[in-house]
């Protein structure tokens, strides 16, 4: 224990100072928590999405709590060139990432798996799985090869079980977990890689689930808890995987679901 301690001091495990964080999809919702709670316990954090106006709203909210420490970058996560200009952008900012959140997601299709258009497969897989590999890819080359780090990818439960109706998600999910798990085992001797995977959430990205009371008492009703999350709740268990606390974790994804265990 006396090894450990010195390496992780005690009072010091989520102290994020001095560390530079890139969370996508970051305007609302999740990535905004997520966003939110890095700069909370002290690291500049870059947040991005498609949308200029909405980061810099978002941006405002968080420096006018914790100071500047938000910063708004505009970026498509289904567009290397976007990810480039982002990369680019934030290292001759801050001159380094140490902690990279890929949140940003997509959900054009919602029906049977094999009723699924391939155009709602391909933009489906553009920015939820091609985009999280195309991003991490660049943040290793640009930092985290020569200083390490940790990445956070923000998968579902779906990617651990099948549902109904969010087939085309889902398996895109199944990959980022695969992908965590594949990178994990690769650079976990320089970059630590784990996911969370969150249940029903109040987001307006899932509003068509819990915003439905035929989904919602189903999805309740397996719940020991009663209830769904809320993006504060995620941003913790993403802010442990960040942080010192989570520095023997490599390749795991923690379920954010209140114990649901059941399909959606």
């Amino acid at each position: 224990m006396a090894g450990i301690v010195s390496v992780v001091p005690a009072g010091s495990l989520f102290d994020l100072s001095g560390r530079v964080a890139l969370v996508t999809g970051a305007s609302r919702g999740i990535g905004g928590a997520i966003a939110e709670i890095l700069a909370e316990h002290g690291a500049q954090v870059v947040l991005s999405s498609r949308k200029q106006a909405d980061l810099e709203a978002e941006a405002e909210r968080i420096n006018s709590k914790y100071g500047e420490k938000a910063t708004p970058i505009a970026a498509h996560a289904g567009r290397p060139e976007d990810l480039e200009k982002l990369v680019q952008g934030v290292m001759e900012r801050f001159s380094r990432i140490d902690i990279l959140v890929n949140n940003a997601a997509t959900n054009p299709y919602f029906g049977p798996l094999i009723a699924a258009e391939l155009a709602a497969w391909d933009k489906t897989f553009e920015v939820n799985l091609r985009g999280v590999f195309a991003l991490t890819k660049l943040v290793y080359g640009a930092s985290m090869e020569t200083h390490g780090g940790a990445i956070v990818n923000v998968a579902s439960i779906g990617g651990l079980r099948p549902g109904i109706g969010l087939g085309v998600y889902n398996v895109t999910k199944a990959g980022v977990i695969m992908l965590t798990r594949q990178l994990a085992r690769e650079l976990g001797g320089k970059v630590r890689v784990n996911a969370v995977a969150p249940g029903v959430i109040k987001t307006r990205f899932a509003e068509a689930l819990w915003g439905n009371p035929e989904i919602l008492d189903r999805v309740l009703a397996q719940n020991p808890m009663g209830r769904i999350g809320v993006p504060e709740e995620v941003a913790a268990a993403v802010l442990f995987l960040a942080s010192d606390a989570a520095s023997y974790v490599n390749g795991e994804v923690l379920v954010v679901d209140g114990g649901g265990g059941g399909e959606i």
